[in-house]
């Protein structure tokens, strides 16, 4: 191959040992290749130093080779979504299952009509193939958008409207429940809960389910604050619950930025834990990792939900017409020092 001229197709495809048609559908993300010819053709790709046509490739596929991460209710600005250790998880797990395919997502807020009008329009547009949605209020329009567009989308947690989209979703009730049972166990009968969000169905669900367990457990009264997913509310709720019940001795918290405000509130009141007051908070996030003492958590797996939701979404790409489908994972306690 001569040194003074870019390397072709062509020349990809006689040394894969491929067609020419074969090396266009791997660069293309075709993915029903073989995946022996795809290691073949990616391998002679980076040995000639191919770089694809990407106005062409568009114009072959019609396809953008990008998906629009949609955030709507998450109340904050561009610094504290990134800085959010739940919206870093979703990406980082949507950015495992699309990369791969070369498929890149283009991250947008969508926290009023106007945002939300203008993220419909830029996938309309063709400037994305698809979306992934966040949407943490129940009464949020942003699926019903979507799916009314005709819009290939997947939603992470269900939707709190009836809406046909697919979603993932994590049994939260299952998971408030495996808390309530770690509570009991130590031997808590003084159990208060700091709960999420009113409109949030993930906070609703995890209240329920915390507050049933509870009431099989023989304890049917369980006093709660209300928090909105950070830290700072955790310590007012915290502060609240204390106030009103001095002899507590255990708490459930709905995340784990808020079961991080009640630590530092209950050090605060000279409060020991686990010996004093045992705290369990959930989703398993970084801060877990950081808090004295460690934080026993129920686990929620927002990574693998994430990659599922791409690989989801990739599908609805590759085949338009579909059903929507959901996928539901299941919590697990992680223990401990803290209860």
């Amino acid at each position: 191959m001569n040194s003074n001229r870019q390397p072709t197709l062509e020349d990809v495809a006689k040394l894969a040992g491929v067609s020419r048609a074969t090396a266009s559908r791997v660069i293309n993300g075709v993915h029903t290749v073989d995946q022996r010819m795809v290691l073949k053709v990616e391998a002679a790709v980076r040995t000639t130093g191919y770089i694809p046509n990407t106005v062409a490739r568009s114009l072959v596929t019609r396809r953008a080779g990008a998906i629009a991460l949609v955030i709507s209710g998450s109340d904050g600005s561009a610094e504290q979504v990134l800085g959010d250790p739940f919206f870093g998880r979703i990406t980082s797990g949507a950015m495992k299952s699309l990369l791969p395919v070369k498929v890149h997502p283009t991250l947008m807020l969508a926290d009023s009509d106007a945002a939300r009008a203008e993220a419909v329009t830029y996938v309309r547009q063709g400037k994305a193939d698809g979306a992934l949605l966040v949407s943490t209020h129940s009464d949020d329009t942003l699926p019903g958008l979507f799916v009314d567009a005709g819009i290939p989308a997947v939603l992470f947690a269900r939707p709190g409207r009836d809406v046909p989209i697919s979603y993932v979703d994590l049994a939260h009730a299952a998971g408030a429940a495996l808390a309530a049972d770690r509570l009991v166990a130590r031997g808590c009968r003084q159990v208060v809960t700091i709960a999420g969000p009113s409109d949030v169905p993930a906070a609703q669900d995890r209240l329920t389910g915390f507050r049933h367990a509870m009431a099989r457990h023989g304890q049917p009264y369980i006093p709660v604050a209300k928090g909105n997913f950070t830290r700072e509310s955790g310590e007012r709720a915290m502060t609240e619950l204390l106030a009103a019940h001095p002899g507590l001795d255990g708490v459930f918290a709905a995340n784990d930025l808020m079961a991080a405000g009640a630590l530092k509130v209950l050090r605060d009141h000279q409060r020991t834990v686990p010996d004093d007051v045992a705290v369990v908070g959930f989703d398993d996030s970084e801060p877990a990792h950081f808090t004295r003492p460690q934080l026993t958590t129920v686990a929620q797996p927002v990574e693998e939900m994430a990659a599922a939701m791409a690989r989801i979404l990739l599908g609805q790409i590759e085949t338009p017409a579909h059903q929507p489908t959901s996928v539901i994972f299941d919590p697990h306690l992680v223990a401990r020092e803290s209860a």
